[in-house]
């Protein structure tokens, strides 16, 4: 029986391994979100006909201002996936937050790129999944 519930003890005092796997996996994933962010923050930053426009929708941006928040929220999330491998804390937390902020803009994006924004709000919910259950698992222990 446990008795402290700050975390698992493992063999050889480190994270197992398939904690320190998703939590690689994260970091990996949100990294290439971000570089697929920042290119479709490209495309629309420099072809406002790319990407097609419908009816009218409630939070309807250019898309040239879709692309600079796509762009900017893409480099910002490669910079935190490289953080994440460091397994502190604070990347941690903010991994969460930008794959919540991410899934959201996704999903406000859904009627410019339906396919892909689904794809990514999964990828998203995945990496919180991952950092939120095992992200203390990749942090080595003294």
């Amino acid at each position: 029986m446990a008795t402290s519930l700050e975390q698992p003890s493992y063999p050889g005092g480190v994270g197992g391994g398939w904690a320190v796997g998703w939590i690689a996996f994260a970091g990996v994933m949100m990294i290439m979100i971000g570089v697929f962010q920042a290119v479709d923050g490209i495309v629309g930053i420099l072809d406002d006909n790319f990407y097609v426009t419908g009816q009218h929708y409630t939070y309807e941006f250019s898309t040239t201002t879709w692309g600079w928040i796509h762009l900017i929220m893409g480099i910002v999330i490669v910079l935190a996936g490289i953080g994440l491998f460091s397994g502190n804390m604070a990347a941690r937390i903010l991994a969460v937050v930008l794959c919540l902020l991410s899934a959201i803009a996704n999903f406000l994006w859904l009627p410019y790129y339906p396919v892909w924004s689904i794809i990514v709000i999964a990828l998203n919910v995945t990496v919180i999944w991952a950092v939120t259950a095992h992200g203390a698992d990749m942090k080595v222990r003294d």
